[in-house]
């Protein structure tokens, strides 16, 4: 908390002394000038609060440029920043790109927009920062809301070909600490400016009354031209409407009866339209039957098909025990005929012993 404390007074004393600072040195500000190198410094240690260190495949790793790439996928406009910063040569370092990427937000005059929108996703930010980090409090908050002031100053700062890697991030703090001497320069500086700035906002503005007066003066001269135009054309026009009014009399007649021919035919029409949605809804409710009727019949098939599966495997059985009949009726006929023969062997033997019989009688 006491840590969270001190970055936000910080942020508050850099953010202040920038804008102050700018408004008496002028608004377009470079990459070299003291207090804007110090903005940077503070906000990198803001972001830098609470992170989480994250094991990589060599070292461990704890940077900012996670949850800052993060918000192209949270606010589409910041896709171009991330893939400038992507596409800069001269950065090989995540904590580079972190330090390009709040530069070109600043000449963008969006980094409150982008952090705010940041800050809201708590869920997402708890992957990078601990519970406690300041982007997680409520001090991340009051910081972005300061942020906005920022947006009055017009930055020229060129990223590339920049040193971002081995930069150093160190506090200025003799900055902040002033005189009473430097506090009421400082004070005369901002009036001089704002007079300044009241100079220019009176001249830029009766400059463009001057240019609204020619302008208007111009436009009175067209208008007077285009009304004397308009009046001789309403002269000539007014006789034009005269004979047009007779037309539309002997017109309108033949309008009227146009116009009812046509309510005729809007009834016909309906009348027409109401019939074909009777006979549409007739037709999808004979669809439905037929519907219907197509899943009996189709039930009826598949019963009517396990059926016939039935009785062509009662076939087959009926012939596999009639195939077994005919093999028992030939083993029978053979037997029978074997039989028969015998019978005829003894008939034969009989007749020849009743033969002897009658012989041994006689």
């Amino acid at each position: 908390a006491v840590e969270r404390a001190n970055l936000l007074n910080m942020a508050k004393l850099s953010i202040k002394g920038l804008i102050e600072s700018a408004l008496s040195f002028g608004r377009t500000l470079d990459s070299d000038y003291p207090p804007l190198q110090q903005f940077f410094v503070v906000m990198e240690h803001c972001l830098k609060h609470g992170l989480k260190v994250r094991k990589s495949f060599l070292s461990y790793n704890k940077t900012i440029w996670g949850p800052l790439e993060l918000v192209e996928k949270l606010y589409p406009e910041a896709e171009e920043i991330a893939a400038s910063v992507r596409d800069l040569p001269g950065l090989k370092t995540p904590l580079g790109r972190a330090r390009a990427w709040l530069r070109l937000a600043l000449m963008q005059k969006k980094m409150a927009d982008y952090l705010r929108c940041l800050i809201i996703q708590r869920d997402l930010l708890s992957e990078f920062y601990e519970y406690h980090a300041l982007m997680m409090e409520e001090e991340g908050a009051v910081i972005v809301g300061l942020l906005v002031g920022l947006n009055v100053i017009d930055a020229n700062l060129c990223v590339k070909g920049e040193d971002l890697d081995s930069q150093v991030g160190v506090i200025d703090f003799s900055m902040y600490l002033k005189s009473d001497d430097d506090i009421g320069g400082k004070e005369r500086n901002v009036q001089i400016a704002a007079i300044l700035d009241q100079k220019n906002y009176v001249e830029e503005l009766n400059r463009q009354l001057n240019s609204t007066v020619s302008s208007l003066h111009a436009r009175v001269d067209s208008l007077e031209k285009s009304n004397t135009k308009l009046i001789e054309e309403v002269l000539f026009s007014f006789m034009d409407v005269e004979a047009e009014l007779q037309t539309y009399k002997h017109s309108r007649q033949g309008l009227d009866e146009m116009y009812n021919e046509a309510r005729r035919q809007l009834r016909e029409e309906s009348q027409l339209r109401q019939d074909m949605e009777n006979e549409l809804v007739v037709q999808v409710s004979m669809k439905h039957e037929i519907e219907l009727a197509m899943k009996l019949l189709e039930k009826d098939i598949h019963e009517k098909q396990d059926t016939l599966i039935g009785l062509r495997q009662q076939l087959d059985e009926v012939k596999a025990i009639n195939m077994e009949m005919y093999q028992k009726l030939q083993v029978s006929e053979d037997a029978m005929k074997e039989k028969n023969e015998i019978i005829g062997r003894l008939e034969d033997k009989t007749n020849q012993i009743n033969a002897t019989m009658k012989q041994l009688e006689q």
